[in-house]
C-alpha cells in the first residue's frame, strides 16, 4: 500500500468512496474530513469495520478556509470533495496549491466550467482537476461514451438514468437518497444538451418519453433533467448530431413535480403571504422532504441506460448498454452511495497512478475504452450490451 487520500465530507457519498478507495485504491492512508468530527469518525469506522483496517481515520476540518484546508492536503495524491458544489471552486483552488489530484461530486456546471478554467495552473501543480463525477453526471456519460465506441461513425447519443426504490410506495413512488436542493436543482431552469451539432438549451420537465425496462420496473418515465451530461455538449459539439440525457421516474412523478413548479415552489426568490415571508422552495422541503426521505436501511435501485446511434460497417446501427445496481445488504451501502461515491473514487485513483493527463480532464474525457472496462468489472459491475444493425437494401 502506497498512495494516501482525502476525502472531504463524511457523509453517504463520502463514506462510500472511503470504502472503496480503501478497498482498491492502493491506500497507505485515507484522510476522512468533515465538518462534524463525529461524523468523520464515524464513517472512518463503518469502512474501518467492514474491510478489517485501520487505513481510514476520521478528522474534523472546515473547507471554507483555506489556511487549514491547504495543509491537509498536502501529501495527499488524490483528493475527494464530497460537499455542496459552492465550495468546489476554492477546493480545487486549494488542491492546486498542495499539489493533490482532485476530484469532486459537482451539481453546478458553470462552477464545473470555472474550476476547468484552472486546468493550466493544475498542470503546472503536476495534478489533475476532474469536476462533476458520480453516477449522472460520472458514469452515465461514460457509458454513453463506451456505446459510441463500439460504432465506427457514432452520430446521435441518448442517456437515461435514475435512482428508484425497489418497492416504491403510494403516492410518492419515490425515495430520496441524496440531498433535497440538489434534487429541485436537477429539476429547475434548463439542461444542457446537443441538437443539430450545437449545444442547446432544453428546458427542465419537458420531453417526456415513456421506456420500457425488464420486470420488475416495467414502463417508466423519462423527463428532461439539468447538469446530467456536465460539459460534455461542449467536448463534443460538432462531432455528435445529438446528444442527451433524462432522468427515470416511476409513472405520474412527473406530472406531480411539474404541478409543484407551477405553484412556483421551486422558486428561491422571498415571497410574501398575508404579512408572512418565506422562500417557496424551503417550504416545499419543509413539507414534501420529510415524506420521501426513507428511514433505513433503503432498498434503492439505480438503472442506466445509454444508447449510440450511427454507422458500422456503412449501415445504420445502434449499440445500446444498460446497468442495474441495487441496495448492497453486506455492506449497508445503498445503490446510489454506491455509483456516485465509487465512480469518483474511480477517478481518484486512476489520477493517483499517474493514468490520466495532467491538468483539467473534463468527466466525459476521463473514464474510457479499456480503462472503463477494467474498472467497471473491479468492481463487479456488470454491463448489458446489445448492438443493432439495420439490414442493407439490396
Amino acid at each position: 500500500m502506497s498512495l494516501i487520500y482525502a476525502v472531504l465530507g463524511a457523509g453517504r457519498q463520502g463514506v462510500a468512496a472511503a470504502y472503496d478507495l480503501a478497498r482498491l485504491g492502493d491506500a497507505k492512508e485515507i484522510r476522512l474530513f468533515d465538518l462534524d468530527a463525529e461524523a468523520a469518525m464515524q464513517g472512518a469506522e463503518k469502512v474501518n469495520k467492514l474491510l478489517q483496517t485501520q487505513t481510514v481515520q476520521g478528522k474534523a476540518l472546515n473547507v471554507e478556509h483555506p489556511s487549514v484546508l491547504v495543509p491537509a492536503l498536502k501529501g495527499v495524491h488524490s483528493t475527494i470533495s464530497a460537499v455542496p458544489y459552492m465550495f468546489n471552486l476554492q477546493i480545487t483552488e486549494a488542491a492546486i496549491e498542495a499539489r493533490s489530484n482532485i476530484c469532486d461530486l459537482g451539481g453546478h456546471t458553470e462552477t464545473v466550467r470555472q474550476q476547468l478554467a484552472l486546468g493550466d495552473k493544475a498542470k503546472a501543480a503536476g495534478i489533475t482537476i476532474t469536476p462533476d463525477c458520480g453516477m449522472g453526471p460520472g458514469l452515465n456519460i461514460n457509458m454513453g461514451i463506451r456505446a459510441m465506441d463500439y460504432l465506427d461513425e457514432p452520430e446521435d447519443v441518448y442517456i437515461w438514468d435514475g435512482g428508484l426504490p425497489q418497492n416504491p410506495q403510494q403516492p410518492w413512488n419515490y425515495d430520496l437518497t441524496f440531498n433535497f436542493n440538489g434534487l429541485i436543482n436537477e429539476y429547475y431552469g434548463d439542461a444542457w444538451f446537443i441538437r443539430g451539432g450545437q449545444p442547446t438549451p432544453v428546458p427542465c420537465l419537458t420531453e417526456i418519453e415513456t421506456l420500457d425496462f425488464p420486470q420488475p420496473f416495467g414502463f417508466l418515465e423519462a423527463a428532461v433533467t439539468s447538469g446530467g451530461l456536465s460539459t460534455a455538449p461542449w467536448s463534443f459539439k460538432d462531432k455528435l448530431r445529438r446528444l442527451e440525457n433524462k432522468t427515470l421516474r416511476y409513472p405520474g412523478h412527473w406530472d406531480q413535480f411539474k404541478a409543484f413548479q407551477s405553484l412556483g415552489l421551486f422558486d428561491l426568490e422571498r415571497t410574501i403571504i398575508n404579512g408572512n415571508s418565506f422562500v417557496p422552495r424551503e417550504l416545499l422541503k419543509a413539507m414534501l422532504a420529510p415524506r420521501i426521505t426513507p428511514e433505513p436501511p433503503v432498498y434503492d435501485v439505480c438503472l442506466i441506460r445509454a444508447q449510440a446511434t450511427g454507422r458500422l460497417n456503412g449501415s445504420h446501427s445502434s449499440c445500446t448498454l444498460d446497468f442495474l445496481e441495487t441496495y448492497d445488504i453486506k455492506t449497508g451501502f445503498t445503490a446510489m452511495e454506491q455509483i456516485t461515491g465509487w465512480h469518483a473514487s474511480i477517478i481518484a485513483i486512476i489520477a493517483a497512478q499517474d493514468k490520466l493527463p495532467k491538468g483539467a480532464v473534463p468527466v466525459e474525457l476521463a473514464l474510457r475504452g479499456k480503462m472503463f472496462d477494467q474498472e467497471i468489472t473491479r468492481r463487479g459491475w456488470e454491463l448489458k450490451r446489445e448492438i443493432f444493425t439495420s439490414p442493407v437494401s439490396p
